[in-house]
């Protein structure tokens, strides 16, 4: 190469070119914006956190609540029936302490007791299962003692033996009845 030929003034590496500048600009806004969303979602996921915390402390206070009240149920559920009852007992009580009673005024006073019963009980949703001779045998209210020959239809009640009791309507103690025969 002669000496005669043009000088190429040095290249000066400091200075980008325009397309390394664009993308040194555009990279550095992009990591703005993902730092932006990043705190954005740092945020969001510490609410969420807080949210979640909270409702499982409810749910913990609501099942803690819900034993509690199962408990107390448990406990007191016979205290209305006990109440009903204590009149009842009042009566028995004052019966027993009369000592020269009639016959006659024990059968009133064991009349009266047995209506406060019935109605303590009635008023506790304790109902009497007492068939009427003739109606359908009910294998889930009444229990068949033994089956008799009897002028009625088949599987039909003859008589009741002792009477049952639903409570709320749940059998707590079957009839026991006898029942006719088939022909």
């Amino acid at each position: 190469m002669s000496d005669n030929a043009p000088n190429n003034p040095p290249s000066d590496t400091s200075a980008a070119t325009p397309t390394e500048e664009t993308m040194a600009a555009h990279t550095s806004d992009e990591i703005a914006r993902l730092q932006a969303e990043l705190a954005e979602l740092k945020a969001k996921s510490a609410e969420l956190a807080d949210q979640f915390l909270r409702a499982k402390a409810e749910a913990e206070n609501a099942r803690r609540r819900a034993e509690e009240e199962i408990a107390k149920a448990r406990k007191f559920g016979i205290e209305s029936f006990a109440e009903s009852l204590l009149p009842v007992a009042d009566s028995l009580e004052a019966a027993l302490g009369v000592k020269e009673a009639t016959p006659q005024q024990l059968r009133e006073g064991a009349d009266a007791t047995l209506r406060q019963l019935a109605a303590a009980l009635e008023r506790n949703k304790v109902l009497a299962i007492q068939p009427a001779a003739g109606e359908k045998f009910d294998p889930h209210r009444h229990q068949a003692i033994s089956m008799v020959p009897a002028a009625q239809e088949p599987n039909t009640v003859v008589s009741v033996l002792q009477k049952g009791y639903l409570i709320a309507d749940r059998v707590l103690r079957p009839a026991l009845v006898t029942v006719a025969a088939p022909k």
